[in-house]
């Protein structure tokens, strides 16, 4: 298993935006597919947007379509959340998170063994 860090959470106004990034240790990242996650108290964890493997496929949910985008560079060992137009209700604790050739629509928390610890993002208005 890989471990992951994230990053690059903060505080930003509604309709500005950030750039997450999740590290990895180990050689063999680029065998993994990565999603992330967030959850804010009281729900449950939800997916936002994934990767895949081999980076031609990628992933999002409704509510961040066209607003958030994914990407990885296997070389650094990293994945990006470029996250734009941010609402107030994208306010969470965002979780990366990685499972060894994983193929799917990778949606689903579960089939994920490696996390990272998570970075809040606050979104004020």
């Amino acid at each position: 298993q890989v471990q992951l860090v994230e990053s690059g959470g903060g505080l930003v106004q509604a309709g500005g935006s950030l750039r997450l990034s999740c590290v990895a240790s180990g050689r063999t990242f680029s065998s993994y597919a990565v999603a992330w996650f967030r959850r804010t108290p009281g729900k449950e964890r939800e997916f936002v947007a994934g990767i895949s493997v081999s980076d031609i496929n990628t992933y999002y949910a409704d509510s961040v379509k066209g607003r958030f985008a994914i990407s990885r560079d296997n070389a650094r060992n990293a994945v990006y959340l470029h996250m734009n137009d941010l609402k107030q209700e994208d306010t969470a604790v965002y979780y990366c998170a990685g499972a060894q050739y994983l193929i799917g629509q990778l949606s689903r928390a579960a089939d994920f063994g490696s996390w990272g610890q998570g970075t809040q993002v606050t979104v004020s208005s």
